[in-house]
C-alpha cells in the first residue's frame, strides 16, 4: 500500500508538471527498480528530444549498468548501436589484414624462375645490370644503388633493395637490349627474361611507398563508427553524459571525412608535394573547425539538424576539386578512373546518407511505424559503413597503383 501510494503521488507530481508517467514506467518503478521500462517521446525530458516522428521505446535516464545492460534488448536505439559496432569489428579486421598482407610477397616465389634464371651466371648479370645504371636518369641519385649491385650481389638469395618499381621496369627494357648486341641470348628466351625480371624478380626490390595515409584513415575509420555506437548507447543516461557523448560522436564524424581525403590526395599528388601539402593542409583545418564548432551547446539542438548535415556534406564536397585535379593529371592513368569511380560511389552513399538524416526519411511519412528498425538514423548508419567501406578499396588500388609505378 505505501509502494502504491508513493507511485500515485509521484504520479500526481509528473502530471502536474505537464509529463505524464506511463504504463511502462509506472511498472518499472513498482519493480523496486529491478525493470527500467521504455518510454515515449512525450516522457522525455528536453535534452533528449531529437526526433519527433519516433514515437515510442525511449530509454529516459536508466543507471549505468543497465544501459550498458540494454546492448542486449530491443528499443529504438539497439540497431543505431549495432550497425556501427559491427563497422568497427569490421574495418578493425580491414586493418589488421592490410597490415599483414598488403602488400603479400611470396618470398618462395624465386624457386619458380625458369632454369635459365636459376642457372645463369649472376656476375654476368652483375656487370650488365651496373652497365646499364649510367644511362638511366638521375644517374647521380643512383650511384649508391650502382655500388649495391657491384658489391652484394652474390647469389640469387641476396637481392639489394630499390626504392621504385620503375627503376625495375628500365633494367629490365635495359638487359634485353644490351643482351641482343650478343650472340650469345636468342630474342625468346630475353623475352622471357624481360618478364620474369618484372613479374617475379621485381617484387623482391619493392620498397612499399609509405601507408600512413591509408592507415590514418582506417583509424578515423574505426573512431567514428565506435564512438556513434557508444553515443547511442550511454546518452539515455544522463544530460551530462549525453552532452559528452555527442560531442564524441560529431568528433568522429569530422575524423572520418576529413582521414577519408588523406589516402587519395597522398597518392594522387605524392610526385606534387605543394599540391599535396596544400589539399591535406586545408581538409585538416577545416575538420579541425568543424569539431571546435561542434563543441558549441547549441550545434545539438534538433532545429540546427539540416546545418550539421549541410557542414558535414560541405566537406565532403570540398573533395571535388582535388578529384578533378587527379583527373587532369592523370586522365590517361586507368587507376586514376577506376579510383575516380570509387570515390564517386563512395560520394553517393555519404551524400544519400546524410539527406535521409535531415530530412528524416521515411519515418516522417509515418510516424511511429519505423521506432524499432528502419527510421533514418539507421539507414544513415548503413550508408556511412557501405561509403567507408567503398574507400578501403579504392585506398587499395592507390597502394598497388603507387607501389607499382612510383611518381
Amino acid at each position: 500500500m505505501a509502494m502504491a501510494a508513493a507511485v500515485e503521488e509521484e504520479e500526481e507530481a509528473e502530471a502536474e508538471a505537464g509529463r505524464p508517467m506511463l504504463e511502462d514506467e509506472r511498472k518499472g518503478k513498482q519493480g523496486k527498480g529491478r525493470r527500467y521500462g521504455l518510454v515515449d517521446y512525450r516522457a522525455l525530458p528536453a535534452y533528449m528530444r531529437d526526433n519527433e516522428y519516433i514515437l515510442r521505446y525511449y530509454r529516459c535516464e536508466w543507471p549505468l549498468p543497465q544501459v550498458l545492460l540494454s546492448a542486449f534488448s530491443i528499443h529504438n536505439e539497439t540497431l543505431n548501436v549495432w550497425t556501427h559496432l559491427i563497422g568497427f569489428f569490421i574495418f578493425l579486421a580491414l586493418t589488421i589484414y592490410t597490415a599483414t598482407k598488403v602488400p603479400n610477397v611470396d618470398l618462395q616465389s624465386l624457386q619458380n624462375l625458369p632454369d635459365m634464371l636459376r642457372n645463369a651466371d649472376l656476375h654476368k648479370i652483375q656487370a650488365e645490370l651496373a652497365a646499364c645504371l649510367p644511362s638511366l636518369p638521375h644517374f647521380s641519385d643512383l650511384q649508391k644503388m650502382k655500388d649495391e649491385f657491384r658489391s652484394s650481389w652474390n647469389s640469387i638469395d641476396v637481392l639489394p633493395s630499390l626504392s621504385r618499381w620503375r627503376l625495375l621496369e628500365l633494367l629490365s627494357n635495359c638487359l634485353p637490349n644490351r643482351f641482343t648486341h650478343s650472340n650469345e641470348t636468342n630474342p625468346s628466351i630475353l623475352e622471357s627474361m624481360q618478364e620474369d625480371i618484372v613479374t617475379v624478380i621485381a617484387p623482391h626490390f619493392i620498397r612499399p611507398i609509405s601507408r600512413w595515409p591509408f592507415f590514418a584513415f582506417l583509424g578515423g575509420a574505426m573512431f567514428c563508427l565506435l564512438a556513434s555506437s557508444t553515443c547511442h548507447l550511454l546518452s539515455c543516461h544522463s544530460r551530462r553524459l549525453a552532452y559528452i557523448m555527442l560531442r564524441l560522436d560529431y568528433a568522429g564524424i569530422a575524423a572520418l571525412i576529413t582521414t577519408s581525403f588523406y589516402p587519395p590526395v597522398y597518392y594522387s599528388f605524392m610526385c606534387h608535394p605543394f599540391f599535396c601539402n596544400l589539399y591535406l593542409s586545408f581538409i585538416t583545418i577545416l575538420g579541425l573547425a568543424t569539431i571546435a564548432f561542434s563543441l558549441l551547446p547549441v550545434f545539438q539542438n534538433p532545429e540546427f539538424r539540416t546545418i550539421r548535415a549541410c557542414l558535414f556534406f560541405g566537406m565532403g564536397a570540398s573533395g571535388v576539386i582535388p578529384v578533378f585535379h587527379k583527373l587532369i593529371l592523370f586522365w590517361h592513368q586507368p587507376e586514376a578512373l577506376i579510383t575516380t569511380g570509387y570515390e564517386v560511389l563512395m560520394g553517393l552513399f555519404y551524400g544519400l546518407g546524410a539527406l535521409v538524416y535531415a530530412t528524416r526519411v521515411p519515418e516522417r511519412w509515418m510516424p511511429g511505424k519505423f521506432d524499432i528498425a528502419g527510421h533514418s538514423h539507421q539507414l544513415f548508419h548503413v550508408l556511412v559503413v557501405a561509403g567507408a567501406y567503398t574507400h578501403y578499396h579504392a585506398g587499395l588500388l592507390y597502394l598497388k597503383w603507387r607501389d607499382q609505378q612510383g611518381c
